[in-house]
């Protein structure tokens, strides 16, 4: 019997008793061998332990809890690609009831809105798609006036996710950024419409700012932009990148004007596995009107005995999703969304509070408006501080907790802040050890004699700034 022949794993070989598990796990070429499914299970998943679990991180917007019977749903259509419209006719259906749904959640008045929505991956894809309609729409328009279309740009917040810097990159479009700052902590409306031209395609503000948490004034916008609109003659449209508030206004604040109740708001995208409460990865984007969806963006395709007519930048694409979004519907309806998202609202506000009560810290904003927040250090206690949030962000990790620290954007990146974000699947009992752990490493922090060293790194940074440091 050959070597390879005699160490090779069977059914009868345990798990940690086998050759596999001695040796290291492959990582350049496929194994020679076959082995059981037993051990082959093992290993994968034993190199996941060292991670942060999903319901410890907080850094994450993505859901990492669905019930049970979602879970089943989900993983019985696992082997379902959406495309396959011929085969699977009802997913296709039930998209399109779920482009229904949120239009509706968004005061479409289009009666059939499913022909002017489309899902995506995530809501990167689905902020791709609206962007993309956008310059179609601005180039048809320099077209039919017989002016150039060679310098696009598109207006937003530097607070924005990277998302809208790739779309510009890869489609060559000048990305404009308002700067934010301590006293506009948001989108600040004028400076934005300052920044547009007649070759502005749109303007982007963000319901759910991925730095902060913190939303855009959408309503402000508006009207500045239909001051400017009428007085220049241009048709200068908003796409809102609701990646987060898209599933949470709705059901929290539901009188906030940010949707197609607004003139000038032409499309809205969000992410399905965010705040929609549905694993990744599923995003969603819908158009006020048909009208507003260029038709050269549809693409139909005959394929498996069908011609199939898709909006979109990837092709086949997992249904599951799809299954787990309308399943939720059904399950949750208002009522259940509003109260899935007002319990995470309440566990938010109440670390918001305790945080902001803790002496070294101070909350970036007073308000929480979404199921996240951020903080950063006290001014006073950060003059003799020997540490820094990247130190406590090391140290809560040590207990499985993922809390990011970060800079803010540019201009005023000398902001180190932390940020939790609640989702479902985050207790009252978890925040409240999570709270207990930022407590005890505080209160460990304040016996070093000595600054760690991303604090040297820091006031290093910060002295060529010209501030003082007293330890």
């Amino acid at each position: 019997m050959e070597k390879s022949e005699k160490y090779r794993a069977n059914a009868e070989t345990a798990v940690y008793g086998s050759k596999e598990m001695a040796s290291p796990a492959p990582t350049d070429k496929i194994p020679q061998s076959k082995t059981t499914p037993e051990i082959a299970y093992q290993m994968v998943k034993d190199e996941t332990y060292p991670q942060t679990q999903p319901p410890l991180n907080l850094a994450t917007f993505v859901t990492t809890y669905m019930d049970e019977y979602a879970t089943r749903l989900m993983n019985e259509a696992i082997n379902v690609n959406f495309i396959d419209e011929t085969e699977y006719p009802h997913i296709a259906v039930m998209s399109g009831r779920c482009i229904n749904i949120l239009a509706n959640l968004w005061h479409s008045s289009e009666k059939n809105a499913s022909k002017c929505g489309a899902l995506g991956i995530g809501s990167s894809e689905a902020c791709m798609l609206g962007g993309v309609a956008a310059w179609l729409r601005w180039r048809a328009r320099r077209r039919k006036e017989g002016k150039p279309f060679d310098k696009p740009n598109l207006v937003t917040s530097s607070g924005l996710q990277v998302v809208w810097e790739k779309f510009c990159q890869l489609w060559q479009i000048e990305l404009r950024q308002v700067p934010l700052s301590k006293e506009h902590k948001t989108l600040d409306a004028k400076q934005a419409v300052a920044m547009c031209d007649e070759n502005t395609i749109c303007i982007v503000p963000i319901v759910g700012v991925t730095w902060t948490g913190l939303n855009d004034d959408v309503a402000a916008l508006d009207k500045e932009l239909d001051a400017y609109n009428r007085r220049t003659g241009y048709e200068i449209s908003m796409h809102v990148d609701a990646a987060s508030g898209g599933f949470i206004l709705p059901f929290l604040n539901p009188d906030l004007k940010w949707d197609f109740r607004l003139k000038w708001v032409y499309s809205i995208s969000t992410s399905g596995h965010k705040f929609g409460l549905v694993y990744p990865g599923l995003g969603w984007v819908v158009w006020r009107d048909k009208k507003y969806l260029p038709e050269e963006m549809s693409f139909s395709v005959n394929y498996l005995g069908s011609n199939i007519t898709q909006v979109g930048l990837n092709f086949s694409r997992p249904a599951a999703q799809v299954l787990g979004q309308y399943y939720n519907f059904i399950r949750l309806g208002f009522e259940g969304y509003k109260e899935v998202h007002t319990n995470s609202m309440e566990i938010a506000c109440h670390c918001h509070e305790r945080i902001g009560k803790m002496k070294c810290f101070e909350n970036y904003s007073d308000e929480v408006v979404n199921p996240l927040f951020v903080w950063h250090m006290d001014t006073e206690y950060d003059k003799t501080a020997r540490w820094t949030l990247f130190d406590l962000q090391a140290t809560l990790q040590q207990s499985g907790w993922m809390v990011p620290a970060y800079t803010l954007p540019k201009d005023i990146d000398n902001i180190i802040v932390m940020r939790i974000v609640v989702r479902q699947g985050m207790s009252r009992d978890m925040a409240d050890m999570l709270l207990k752990d930022i407590e005890n490493a505080v209160a460990e922090f304040d016996k070093l004699q000595y600054p760690t060293q991303s604090r040297i790194a820091y006031e290093k940074k910060i002295r060529q700034k010209g501030r003082v440091f007293t330890h």
